[in-house]
């Protein structure tokens, strides 16, 4: 029946639930800054009436749930744009250092060795009989050479640097599935008990977070709160509770394929299953990207190897020597200026017959000349025009990444403000919401004093 003592437990709720609201607010405003933190609210209602004359009696409020505020569409939209974010970083960083790597921004780079190789076998035409040209012939061929060698031997440790990013990268997603199945166990366990597993949550949405960019993990949640992370078109990597392993191994090409291990032990290679993350764009350097300029550098240096030497062998050096190769190897990585020819330049084979020596300068021209003929391409691309579109393909797809990668970024910024406008921390609506409370809760506080003068004029009428 209502009284004055029920009046006193409707001031006590009434304080109580203030309070509450209070912890909320405070925790809110401590966690602005967090990482991934929802910001929470306290949602009140009505205790359950009593019946009464003349009507129902109210008994005052409750906290009746401290509710996270979330929108699961946004970040099931900031989990697929950040696979396509995690990918493009990657090959953006990846490609930038491709174009380092060749430097022809520099004028060092293999064009200018190139052109400067061309113009000494021009200017030994132009004096056969020349010990400088002859020197200054070997000097640029060295230069040549070495720069083959320098870009083929950077680019293959581009790609070893890419396996040492992926075998660290696949430990730490194992990590994360193992931190994610942790969660499930946590959330699952609250929210049985009608409790919401707000902060937990928060904390398990971050690392679903973190596993999207790394590898482009999809996720869903189950009926019971829990999540199960699938990755590699579909395999599972958390499952409740339980987790599996993603493993490397090394291939045949000596680079690190990416494995998904099962309960039993056996391996399935998910580098072509993968969907996005840095992961995949560095799988895609390593074995699309790098793998083609290697093919395309080492199809040059054969090139340039066999014509010259096709050439120089039919020739006859100023000692009348003849059938000497002018380099020595088959690739762009080892590649190399005739030890023979290093040792005396005089085996340079400028003169096209034995009789011309030494002012026959026809071989010496013909070789010069093969920066003109079309070699490649099946017949339509010289030496210049096959290396300059090489460097324009890494121009173009470093140019494609950077774009790809800022229009993710930019996409992400946009869902990230959409995100931080539901259920990231206001300062000033905290504020707002503090001072709302402290009034109640004030407000509350003189109800119960006048209930205690009351009791007490009760009291002293005994």
């Amino acid at each position: 029946m209502p009284d004055i003592f029920g009046i006193l437990n409707i001031g006590k709720g009434a304080l109580i639930a203030q309070q509450r609201a209070i912890d909320v607010n405070a925790h809110n405003i401590a966690n602005a800054n967090t990482e991934g933190y929802c910001r929470q609210r306290v949602n009140f209602s009505t205790q359950p009436p009593i019946n009464f004359s003349p009507g129902q009696m109210g008994t005052g409020v409750k906290a009746a749930e401290i509710e996270r505020i979330y929108d699961r569409f946004i970040s099931l939209q900031l989990s697929q744009v950040n696979q396509a974010l995690g990918q493009g970083e990657a090959e953006k960083s990846g490609l930038q250092e491709v174009e380092m790597i060749f430097d022809e921004n520099s004028g060092y780079g293999l064009s200018r060795a190139l052109s400067d190789f061309w113009n000494a076998w021009q200017d030994l035409a132009n004096e056969p009989a020349g010990e400088g040209e002859r020197i200054v012939l070997i000097a640029k061929t060295k230069v040549l050479t070495n720069t083959f060698n320098r870009i083929a031997s950077q680019l293959t440790g581009l790609q070893k640097d890419m396996d040492v990013n992926i075998k660290g990268t696949v430990e730490e997603i194992n990590l994360i599935a193992r931190q994610v199945a942790d969660l499930n166990q946590q959330i699952s366990a609250a929210e049985v008990g009608n409790q919401n597993a707000n902060d937990f949550r928060d904390q398990r949405d971050l690392l679903l977070k973190q596993l999207s960019f790394l590898i482009g993990a999809r996720y869903f949640e189950t009926d019971t709160g829990k999540v199960t992370v699938l990755v590699g078109g579909g395999r599972p990597l958390v499952e409740d509770g339980l987790t599996w392993e993603l493993s490397t191994e090394t291939n045949g090409a000596g680079h690190q394929d990416v494995v998904w291990v099962d309960q039993d032990g056996n391996k399935v290679n998910l580098n072509a299953e993968i969907e996005g993350g840095k992961v995949k764009g560095w799988l895609e350097v390593r074995d699309s990207y790098v793998s083609r300029y290697l093919n395309q550098l080492d199809t040059l240096a054969n090139g340039l190897i066999t014509e010259v030497n096709n050439l120089h062998q039919v020739g006859f050096g100023l000692n009348g020597s003849t059938g000497n190769n002018f380099f020595e190897g088959s690739s762009a990585f080892d590649i190399q200026l005739s030890s023979q020819i290093e040792a005396d330049p005089n085996l340079i084979a400028a003169s096209e017959t034995l009789d011309g020596i030494p002012g026959d300068n026809r071989n010496a021209l013909a070789i010069a000349e093969l920066q003109n003929q079309l070699i490649f391409s099946g017949g339509r691309a010289t030496f210049d025009d096959y290396y300059n579109s090489l460097i324009g393909k890494t121009g173009t797809e470093s140019k494609e990444a950077q774009t790809n990668y800022e229009h993710s970024s930019a996409m992400i910024a946009q869902l990230e403000s959409y995100r931080d406008s539901v259920s990231g921390v206001s300062l000033d609506e905290e504020m707002v919401n503090l001072v709302k409370f402290q009034h109640a809760y004030d407000a509350t506080a003189k109800l119960i004093s006048t209930i205690d003068e009351l009791l007490n004029t009760v009291i002293s009428m005994v």
